[in-house]
Protein backbone atom coordinates (compact mmCIF):
# COMPACT_ATOMS: atom_id res chain seq x y z
CA UNK A 1 0.00 0.00 0.00
CA UNK A 2 1.39 3.35 -1.01
CA UNK A 3 1.78 5.94 1.79
CA UNK A 4 -0.52 8.98 1.62
CA UNK A 5 0.82 11.97 -0.28
CA UNK A 6 1.72 14.76 2.14
CA UNK A 7 0.42 18.19 1.15
CA UNK A 8 2.61 21.11 2.12
CA UNK A 9 0.13 23.67 0.75
CA UNK A 10 -0.14 26.23 3.56
CA UNK A 11 -3.90 26.38 2.93
CA UNK A 12 -4.14 22.81 4.23
CA UNK A 13 -3.18 24.12 7.68
CA UNK A 14 -5.97 26.67 7.61
CA UNK A 15 -8.46 24.14 6.23
CA UNK A 16 -7.69 21.74 9.07
CA UNK A 17 -8.38 24.43 11.70
CA UNK A 18 -11.55 25.52 9.89
CA UNK A 19 -12.83 21.95 9.57
CA UNK A 20 -12.42 21.50 13.31
CA UNK A 21 -14.28 24.76 14.02
CA UNK A 22 -16.83 25.21 11.19
CA UNK A 23 -19.33 27.25 13.24
CA UNK A 24 -16.80 29.73 14.60
CA UNK A 25 -16.93 33.26 13.15
CA UNK A 26 -14.27 33.90 10.53
CA UNK A 27 -14.77 37.54 9.47
CA UNK A 28 -16.67 40.03 11.63
CA UNK A 29 -17.64 43.24 9.84
CA UNK A 30 -19.38 46.12 11.61
CA UNK A 31 -19.77 43.87 14.65
CA UNK A 32 -21.72 41.26 12.69
CA UNK A 33 -20.33 37.85 11.62
CA UNK A 34 -20.07 37.86 7.83
CA UNK A 35 -18.67 34.35 7.36
CA UNK A 36 -18.01 31.34 9.54
CA UNK A 37 -14.95 29.17 9.05
CA UNK A 38 -17.19 26.55 7.47
CA UNK A 39 -18.55 29.14 5.04
CA UNK A 40 -14.97 30.20 4.27
CA UNK A 41 -14.20 26.62 3.16
CA UNK A 42 -17.21 26.65 0.82
CA UNK A 43 -16.42 30.12 -0.56
CA UNK A 44 -12.74 29.36 -1.20
CA UNK A 45 -13.63 26.06 -2.86
CA UNK A 46 -16.02 27.85 -5.20
CA UNK A 47 -13.55 30.66 -5.90
CA UNK A 48 -10.75 28.14 -6.42
CA UNK A 49 -12.86 26.20 -8.90
CA UNK A 50 -13.63 29.46 -10.71
CA UNK A 51 -9.91 30.26 -10.93
CA UNK A 52 -9.23 26.87 -12.45
CA UNK A 53 -12.12 27.27 -14.88
CA UNK A 54 -10.55 30.43 -16.33
CA UNK A 55 -7.17 28.78 -16.75
CA UNK A 56 -5.31 29.34 -13.49
CA UNK A 57 -3.20 26.21 -13.33
CA UNK A 58 -0.70 25.22 -10.66
CA UNK A 59 2.08 27.81 -10.46
CA UNK A 60 0.22 30.44 -12.48
CA UNK A 61 0.68 33.99 -11.20
CA UNK A 62 -2.32 36.06 -10.15
CA UNK A 63 -1.40 39.76 -9.96
CA UNK A 64 -3.72 41.65 -7.65
CA UNK A 65 -4.28 45.35 -7.00
CA UNK A 66 -7.50 45.41 -4.99
CA UNK A 67 -9.01 47.22 -2.05
CA UNK A 68 -8.96 45.34 1.25
CA UNK A 69 -12.29 43.55 1.51
CA UNK A 70 -13.76 40.15 2.46
CA UNK A 71 -13.80 39.30 -1.25
CA UNK A 72 -10.05 39.99 -1.42
CA UNK A 73 -9.47 37.60 1.50
CA UNK A 74 -11.41 34.83 -0.25
CA UNK A 75 -9.54 35.48 -3.52
CA UNK A 76 -6.18 35.12 -1.77
CA UNK A 77 -7.15 31.90 -0.01
CA UNK A 78 -8.69 30.50 -3.20
CA UNK A 79 -5.46 31.22 -5.06
CA UNK A 80 -3.53 29.17 -2.49
CA UNK A 81 -6.17 26.44 -2.63
CA UNK A 82 -6.03 26.23 -6.42
CA UNK A 83 -2.23 26.17 -6.49
CA UNK A 84 -1.77 29.65 -7.95
CA UNK A 85 0.91 32.15 -6.97
CA UNK A 86 -0.56 35.27 -5.33
CA UNK A 87 1.14 38.57 -6.23
CA UNK A 88 -0.36 41.48 -4.24
CA UNK A 89 0.38 45.09 -5.10
CA UNK A 90 0.06 48.25 -3.04
CA UNK A 91 -3.25 49.94 -3.84
CA UNK A 92 -1.43 53.28 -4.14
CA UNK A 93 0.67 52.24 -7.14
CA UNK A 94 0.11 54.33 -10.24
CA UNK A 95 -0.04 53.36 -13.92
CA UNK A 96 3.68 53.72 -14.66
CA UNK A 97 4.54 51.46 -11.71
CA UNK A 98 1.89 48.90 -12.61
CA UNK A 99 3.16 48.63 -16.18
CA UNK A 100 6.51 47.44 -14.84
CA UNK A 101 4.93 44.80 -12.59
CA UNK A 102 2.77 43.47 -15.42
CA UNK A 103 5.77 43.16 -17.73
CA UNK A 104 7.98 41.58 -15.09
CA UNK A 105 5.44 39.20 -13.56
CA UNK A 106 3.63 38.14 -16.75
CA UNK A 107 0.53 37.07 -14.80
CA UNK A 108 -2.08 34.62 -16.02
CA UNK A 109 -4.70 36.90 -14.41
CA UNK A 110 -4.76 40.55 -13.37
CA UNK A 111 -7.36 41.45 -10.71
CA UNK A 112 -8.23 45.07 -10.00
CA UNK A 113 -10.71 47.08 -7.95
CA UNK A 114 -12.96 49.78 -9.40
CA UNK A 115 -11.39 53.19 -9.00
CA UNK A 116 -7.78 52.02 -8.60
CA UNK A 117 -5.07 52.77 -11.14
CA UNK A 118 -4.93 49.17 -12.29
CA UNK A 119 -8.37 49.47 -13.82
CA UNK A 120 -7.05 51.79 -16.55
CA UNK A 121 -3.71 50.09 -17.25
CA UNK A 122 -3.38 48.30 -20.57
CA UNK A 123 -3.05 44.52 -20.30
CA UNK A 124 -3.64 41.98 -23.05
CA UNK A 125 -4.19 38.98 -20.77
CA UNK A 126 -7.11 37.85 -18.64
CA UNK A 127 -8.35 40.41 -16.15
CA UNK A 128 -11.33 40.82 -13.84
CA UNK A 129 -12.67 43.54 -11.58
CA UNK A 130 -13.26 42.58 -7.96
CA UNK A 131 -16.04 44.49 -6.16
CA UNK A 132 -15.99 44.91 -2.39
CA UNK A 133 -19.31 43.09 -2.06
CA UNK A 134 -18.61 39.39 -1.58
CA UNK A 135 -21.98 38.48 -3.08
CA UNK A 136 -20.99 40.24 -6.32
CA UNK A 137 -17.64 38.46 -6.69
CA UNK A 138 -17.09 36.79 -10.09
CA UNK A 139 -17.23 33.29 -8.59
CA UNK A 140 -20.58 33.98 -6.89
CA UNK A 141 -22.67 33.76 -10.08
CA UNK A 142 -24.51 30.42 -10.38
CA UNK A 143 -22.98 29.85 -13.82
CA UNK A 144 -19.42 30.69 -12.74
CA UNK A 145 -18.35 27.12 -11.91
CA UNK A 146 -19.65 23.61 -12.34
CA UNK A 147 -17.95 21.96 -9.36
CA UNK A 148 -17.09 23.98 -6.27
CA UNK A 149 -15.81 21.06 -4.21
CA UNK A 150 -12.06 20.98 -4.77
CA UNK A 151 -9.31 19.85 -2.45
CA UNK A 152 -6.31 22.06 -1.84
CA UNK A 153 -3.82 21.62 -4.67
CA UNK A 154 -0.94 19.38 -3.65
CA UNK A 155 2.15 21.51 -3.12
CA UNK A 156 5.71 20.84 -2.11
CA UNK A 157 7.15 23.03 0.63
CA UNK A 158 9.51 24.56 -1.96
CA UNK A 159 6.72 25.50 -4.37
CA UNK A 160 6.02 29.25 -4.69
CA UNK A 161 2.91 30.47 -2.86
CA UNK A 162 3.36 34.21 -3.36
CA UNK A 163 5.61 36.84 -4.88
CA UNK A 164 5.91 40.15 -3.04
CA UNK A 165 7.61 43.03 -4.78
CA UNK A 166 10.10 45.01 -2.76
CA UNK A 167 11.86 48.10 -4.09
CA UNK A 168 15.60 48.25 -4.63
CA UNK A 169 18.26 50.93 -4.54
CA UNK A 170 18.46 50.83 -8.35
CA UNK A 171 14.83 51.93 -8.52
CA UNK A 172 13.62 48.61 -9.97
CA UNK A 173 11.37 46.52 -7.77
CA UNK A 174 12.32 42.89 -7.13
CA UNK A 175 9.85 40.05 -6.65
CA UNK A 176 10.65 37.99 -3.54
CA UNK A 177 9.41 34.43 -4.01
CA UNK A 178 7.86 33.05 -0.82
CA UNK A 179 7.18 29.33 -0.70
CA UNK A 180 4.50 27.28 1.04
CA UNK A 181 7.23 26.08 3.40
CA UNK A 182 8.28 29.64 4.22
CA UNK A 183 4.70 30.63 5.11
CA UNK A 184 3.84 27.46 7.03
CA UNK A 185 7.00 27.40 9.13
CA UNK A 186 6.76 31.08 10.02
CA UNK A 187 3.11 31.10 11.10
CA UNK A 188 3.61 27.96 13.18
CA UNK A 189 6.56 29.51 14.99
CA UNK A 190 4.69 32.79 15.58
CA UNK A 191 1.64 31.05 17.02
CA UNK A 192 3.83 29.40 19.64
CA UNK A 193 6.01 32.45 20.32
CA UNK A 194 3.00 34.69 20.93
CA UNK A 195 1.08 32.05 22.96
CA UNK A 196 -1.92 32.07 20.63
CA UNK A 197 -5.03 30.85 22.48
CA UNK A 198 -8.18 29.07 21.43
CA UNK A 199 -10.31 32.04 22.51
CA UNK A 200 -8.27 34.76 20.80
CA UNK A 201 -9.94 37.35 18.58
CA UNK A 202 -7.80 39.44 16.20
CA UNK A 203 -8.58 43.05 15.29
CA UNK A 204 -7.19 43.36 11.74
CA UNK A 205 -6.71 46.95 10.52
CA UNK A 206 -3.49 46.45 8.53
CA UNK A 207 -3.18 46.72 4.75
CA UNK A 208 -3.56 43.47 2.87
CA UNK A 209 -0.73 43.72 0.37
CA UNK A 210 2.38 43.10 2.45
CA UNK A 211 3.83 40.60 4.90
CA UNK A 212 2.46 42.16 8.09
CA UNK A 213 -1.21 42.16 7.23
CA UNK A 214 -1.28 39.14 4.95
CA UNK A 215 1.20 36.59 6.27
CA UNK A 216 1.42 37.55 9.95
CA UNK A 217 -1.97 38.84 11.08
CA UNK A 218 -4.27 36.85 8.78
CA UNK A 219 -2.26 33.63 8.95
CA UNK A 220 -1.89 33.62 12.74
CA UNK A 221 -5.64 33.99 13.15
CA UNK A 222 -6.50 31.35 10.55
CA UNK A 223 -4.04 28.78 11.90
CA UNK A 224 -6.05 28.84 15.14
CA UNK A 225 -9.51 29.46 13.60
CA UNK A 226 -9.67 32.77 15.46
CA UNK A 227 -12.42 35.28 14.67
CA UNK A 228 -11.12 38.33 12.79
CA UNK A 229 -12.65 41.73 13.49
CA UNK A 230 -12.15 43.04 9.98
CA UNK A 231 -11.42 46.71 9.28
CA UNK A 232 -10.87 47.77 5.68
CA UNK A 233 -8.39 50.42 6.87
CA UNK A 234 -7.04 51.90 10.07
CA UNK A 235 -9.34 54.50 11.58
CA UNK A 236 -8.55 55.40 15.18
CA UNK A 237 -12.18 55.97 16.19
CA UNK A 238 -13.30 52.66 14.68
CA UNK A 239 -10.44 50.80 16.33
CA UNK A 240 -11.29 52.39 19.69
CA UNK A 241 -14.85 51.15 19.28
CA UNK A 242 -13.86 47.56 18.50
CA UNK A 243 -10.79 47.02 20.69
CA UNK A 244 -12.95 45.75 23.61
CA UNK A 245 -14.19 42.93 21.36
CA UNK A 246 -10.67 41.65 20.58
CA UNK A 247 -7.73 40.07 22.40
CA UNK A 248 -4.90 40.65 19.87
CA UNK A 249 -3.99 43.78 17.94
CA UNK A 250 -1.18 44.19 15.42
CA UNK A 251 -0.09 47.51 14.00
CA UNK A 252 2.66 49.68 12.63
CA UNK A 253 4.04 52.36 14.99
CA UNK A 254 1.86 54.99 13.32
CA UNK A 255 -1.23 53.12 14.55
CA UNK A 256 -0.02 53.42 18.13
CA UNK A 257 0.85 57.12 17.90
CA UNK A 258 -2.61 57.81 16.48
CA UNK A 259 -4.32 55.83 19.22
CA UNK A 260 -2.35 57.77 21.83
CA UNK A 261 -3.58 60.98 20.21
CA UNK A 262 -7.17 59.96 21.05
CA UNK A 263 -8.20 61.37 24.48
CA UNK A 264 -10.58 58.45 25.05
CA UNK A 265 -7.87 55.83 24.57
CA UNK A 266 -6.70 54.20 27.79
CA UNK A 267 -6.63 51.14 30.03
CA UNK A 268 -10.38 50.65 29.90
CA UNK A 269 -10.35 50.56 26.10
CA UNK A 270 -7.70 47.82 26.25
CA UNK A 271 -9.29 45.73 29.00
CA UNK A 272 -9.71 42.61 26.82
CA UNK A 273 -6.45 42.87 24.87
CA UNK A 274 -3.92 40.14 25.61
CA UNK A 275 -1.09 41.49 23.48
CA UNK A 276 -0.29 44.50 21.30
CA UNK A 277 2.27 43.71 18.58
CA UNK A 278 4.21 46.27 16.53
CA UNK A 279 6.35 45.95 13.43
CA UNK A 280 7.15 47.12 9.87
CA UNK A 281 9.05 50.13 11.24
CA UNK A 282 11.03 51.02 14.38
CA UNK A 283 8.91 51.83 17.42
CA UNK A 284 10.21 54.94 19.14
CA UNK A 285 11.16 54.60 22.81
CA UNK A 286 8.88 57.54 23.58
CA UNK A 287 5.89 55.79 22.00
CA UNK A 288 6.65 52.60 23.94
CA UNK A 289 6.83 54.54 27.22
CA UNK A 290 3.72 56.61 26.53
CA UNK A 291 1.74 53.47 25.70
CA UNK A 292 2.75 51.79 28.96
CA UNK A 293 1.84 54.90 30.89
CA UNK A 294 -1.59 55.21 29.27
CA UNK A 295 -2.64 51.55 29.12
CA UNK A 296 -0.30 49.45 31.25
CA UNK A 297 0.58 47.38 28.15
CA UNK A 298 4.14 46.82 26.96
CA UNK A 299 3.99 46.68 23.18
CA UNK A 300 5.66 43.54 21.81
CA UNK A 301 7.99 44.63 19.02
CA UNK A 302 9.26 42.18 16.43
CA UNK A 303 11.41 42.39 13.31
CA UNK A 304 10.87 41.03 9.85
CA UNK A 305 11.20 41.80 6.19
CA UNK A 306 9.66 40.76 2.89
CA UNK A 307 12.43 38.29 2.06
CA UNK A 308 12.44 36.58 5.45
CA UNK A 309 8.96 37.09 6.95
CA UNK A 310 9.31 37.32 10.75
CA UNK A 311 12.86 36.94 12.06
CA UNK A 312 12.99 38.04 15.71
CA UNK A 313 10.53 38.88 18.47
CA UNK A 314 10.54 40.28 21.95
CA UNK A 315 9.34 37.60 24.37
CA UNK A 316 5.70 37.07 25.23
CA UNK A 317 6.42 36.27 28.86
CA UNK A 318 9.80 37.86 29.46
CA UNK A 319 11.05 41.45 29.50
CA UNK A 320 10.23 43.58 26.47
CA UNK A 321 12.95 46.17 26.05
CA UNK A 322 12.16 49.43 24.28
CA UNK A 323 14.33 49.94 21.23
CA UNK A 324 15.01 46.23 20.70
CA UNK A 325 13.35 43.63 18.49
CA UNK A 326 14.08 40.64 20.73
CA UNK A 327 15.86 37.40 19.90
CA UNK A 328 15.74 35.14 16.85
CA UNK A 329 12.57 33.07 16.60
CA UNK A 330 12.98 29.29 17.06
CA UNK A 331 14.61 27.63 14.07
CA UNK A 332 15.92 30.95 12.72
CA UNK A 333 19.53 32.11 13.03
CA UNK A 334 20.86 35.66 12.95
CA UNK A 335 24.35 37.07 13.00
CA UNK A 336 26.03 40.43 12.46
CA UNK A 337 28.95 40.77 10.06
CA UNK A 338 30.52 44.13 9.24
CA UNK A 339 27.66 45.68 11.22
CA UNK A 340 24.93 44.21 8.98
CA UNK A 341 22.33 41.68 10.13
CA UNK A 342 22.34 38.37 8.26
CA UNK A 343 19.60 35.72 8.42
CA UNK A 344 19.25 31.99 7.86
CA UNK A 345 16.30 29.64 8.34
CA UNK A 346 13.19 28.00 6.84
CA UNK A 347 11.55 31.44 6.71
CA UNK A 348 13.98 32.68 4.07
CA UNK A 349 12.62 33.30 0.57
CA UNK A 350 13.75 31.12 -2.32
CA UNK A 351 15.08 34.01 -4.40
CA UNK A 352 14.13 37.03 -6.48
CA UNK A 353 11.80 36.42 -9.42
CA UNK A 354 13.82 36.15 -12.63
CA UNK A 355 16.80 37.83 -10.99
CA UNK A 356 19.43 35.23 -10.07
CA UNK A 357 22.23 37.80 -10.02
CA UNK A 358 20.51 39.89 -7.34
CA UNK A 359 19.63 36.73 -5.40
CA UNK A 360 23.30 35.73 -5.37
CA UNK A 361 24.43 39.26 -4.52
CA UNK A 362 22.22 39.37 -1.43
CA UNK A 363 23.45 36.04 -0.06
CA UNK A 364 26.81 35.13 1.44
CA UNK A 365 28.85 32.21 0.13
CA UNK A 366 27.66 30.10 3.08
CA UNK A 367 23.96 30.79 2.42
CA UNK A 368 23.06 33.67 4.77
CA UNK A 369 20.77 36.43 3.54
CA UNK A 370 22.25 39.93 3.86
CA UNK A 371 19.40 42.05 5.22
CA UNK A 372 20.95 45.48 4.67
CA UNK A 373 19.91 46.48 8.19
CA UNK A 374 22.60 47.66 10.57
CA UNK A 375 22.28 45.88 13.91
CA UNK A 376 23.89 44.79 17.15
CA UNK A 377 23.35 41.54 19.07
CA UNK A 378 24.12 41.46 22.81
CA UNK A 379 25.34 38.50 24.84
CA UNK A 380 21.76 37.36 25.43
CA UNK A 381 21.02 37.32 21.70
CA UNK A 382 18.84 40.45 21.82
CA UNK A 383 18.88 42.29 18.51
CA UNK A 384 18.83 46.04 18.20
CA UNK A 385 18.39 47.62 14.75
CA UNK A 386 20.62 50.68 14.77
CA UNK A 387 20.38 51.89 11.21
CA UNK A 388 19.77 50.94 7.62
CA UNK A 389 22.18 50.41 4.82
CA UNK A 390 21.40 51.71 1.34
CA UNK A 391 19.45 54.75 2.68
CA UNK A 392 16.15 52.89 3.07
CA UNK A 393 13.34 55.08 4.45
CA UNK A 394 10.48 53.56 6.45
CA UNK A 395 7.47 55.87 6.59
CA UNK A 396 4.21 54.74 8.19
CA UNK A 397 5.40 51.13 7.96
CA UNK A 398 6.16 51.28 4.22
CA UNK A 399 9.63 50.71 2.79
CA UNK A 400 10.68 53.56 0.52
CA UNK A 401 13.86 53.53 -1.53
CA UNK A 402 15.22 56.99 -2.34
CA UNK A 403 16.73 56.00 -5.68
CA UNK A 404 13.32 55.26 -7.18
CA UNK A 405 12.07 58.72 -6.22
CA UNK A 406 15.29 60.41 -7.32
CA UNK A 407 15.01 58.85 -10.78
CA UNK A 408 11.49 60.24 -11.13
CA UNK A 409 12.53 63.72 -9.97
CA UNK A 410 15.65 63.83 -12.15
CA UNK A 411 13.49 63.21 -15.23
CA UNK A 412 11.56 66.45 -14.64
CA UNK A 413 12.50 69.39 -16.88
CA UNK A 414 14.72 71.90 -15.14
CA UNK A 415 16.07 69.46 -12.52
CA UNK A 416 19.82 68.89 -12.50
CA UNK A 417 19.92 66.37 -9.65
CA UNK A 418 18.04 65.37 -6.53
CA UNK A 419 18.69 63.75 -3.17
CA UNK A 420 15.88 62.08 -1.25
CA UNK A 421 16.22 61.53 2.50
CA UNK A 422 14.13 60.49 5.45
CA UNK A 423 13.90 62.64 8.59
CA UNK A 424 12.00 62.24 11.83
CA UNK A 425 8.23 62.68 11.53
CA UNK A 426 5.92 62.72 14.58
CA UNK A 427 3.24 60.57 12.94
CA UNK A 428 4.94 58.47 10.26
CA UNK A 429 8.25 57.79 12.03
CA UNK A 430 10.10 59.15 9.02
CA UNK A 431 8.95 61.63 6.42
CA UNK A 432 10.29 61.78 2.87
CA UNK A 433 12.13 64.98 1.98
CA UNK A 434 13.47 65.80 -1.50
CA UNK A 435 16.30 68.28 -1.96
CA UNK A 436 16.44 69.31 -5.62
CA UNK A 437 19.23 71.09 -7.46
CA UNK A 438 17.87 73.01 -10.41
CA UNK A 439 19.70 73.16 -13.70
CA UNK A 440 21.50 76.45 -14.56
CA UNK A 441 19.07 78.94 -15.99
CA UNK A 442 16.04 76.98 -14.80
CA UNK A 443 13.46 77.86 -12.18
CA UNK A 444 11.87 74.77 -10.64
CA UNK A 445 8.99 75.10 -8.21
CA UNK A 446 8.33 72.54 -5.44
CA UNK A 447 4.63 72.46 -6.36
CA UNK A 448 5.46 71.52 -9.96
CA UNK A 449 7.69 68.69 -8.77
CA UNK A 450 4.95 67.36 -6.50
CA UNK A 451 2.42 67.54 -9.34
CA UNK A 452 4.71 65.58 -11.64
CA UNK A 453 5.37 62.90 -9.01
CA UNK A 454 1.64 62.47 -8.37
CA UNK A 455 1.42 60.88 -11.83
CA UNK A 456 4.50 58.68 -11.45
CA UNK A 457 4.58 57.46 -7.84
CA UNK A 458 2.31 56.02 -5.18
CA UNK A 459 1.28 58.59 -2.60
CA UNK A 460 3.27 56.99 0.24
CA UNK A 461 6.51 57.41 -1.75
CA UNK A 462 6.04 61.07 -2.63
CA UNK A 463 8.03 63.65 -0.66
CA UNK A 464 6.12 65.46 2.03
CA UNK A 465 8.45 68.44 1.56
CA UNK A 466 10.50 69.56 -1.45
CA UNK A 467 13.36 72.06 -1.19
CA UNK A 468 15.00 73.62 -4.26
CA UNK A 469 18.69 74.53 -3.96
CA UNK A 470 21.47 75.59 -6.32
CA UNK A 471 23.83 72.73 -5.43
CA UNK A 472 23.84 69.56 -3.35
CA UNK A 473 26.61 69.14 -0.74
CA UNK A 474 29.37 66.73 -1.80
CA UNK A 475 32.49 65.18 -0.32
CA UNK A 476 35.95 65.15 -1.87
CA UNK A 477 34.99 62.15 -4.01
CA UNK A 478 31.94 63.99 -5.38
CA UNK A 479 29.39 61.87 -3.49
CA UNK A 480 26.29 63.67 -2.25
CA UNK A 481 26.43 64.04 1.52
CA UNK A 482 23.03 62.75 2.61
CA UNK A 483 24.04 62.72 6.27
CA UNK A 484 24.63 66.46 6.03
CA UNK A 485 21.23 66.94 4.38
CA UNK A 486 19.51 64.85 7.06
CA UNK A 487 21.08 67.00 9.73
CA UNK A 488 20.17 70.24 7.99
CA UNK A 489 16.51 69.29 7.46
CA UNK A 490 16.04 67.21 10.63
CA UNK A 491 13.46 69.56 12.15
CA UNK A 492 11.29 70.30 9.10
CA UNK A 493 8.39 68.27 10.54
CA UNK A 494 8.61 69.82 14.00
Amino acid sequence: MNPPIANDNVFALFAAAATANPDRAFLIVDREPLLTYGAMLVATARAGAWLRSIGISQGARVLVQVDKSPAAVILYLACLRAGGVFVPLNTAYQAAELAYFLADCEPALFVTSPGLAGEAVAFDGARVSLPDDLAAAPWAAPSAVTDAHIAAATANRDDPAAILYTSGTTGRSKGAILTHGNLASNVTVLGRAWHWRDDDVLLHALPFFHVHGLFVALHCAMLHASPIVFHARFDAAAVLRDLPTATVFMGVPTFYTRLLAEPAFGAETCRTIRVFISGSAPLLDATFAAFVGRTGHLILERYGMTEALMVTSNPYGGPRIAGTVGTALPGIAVRVRAGVLEIKGPNLFSGYWRNPDKTAEDHTADGWFISGDLATIDDDGVVRIVGRAKDLIISGGYNIYPKEIELAIDAIDGVAESAVIGVAHPDFGEGVVAVVAQAPGSAVEPAAIMAALAIELAAFKRPKRVFVVDDLPRNAMGKVQKAQLRDHYRNVFG
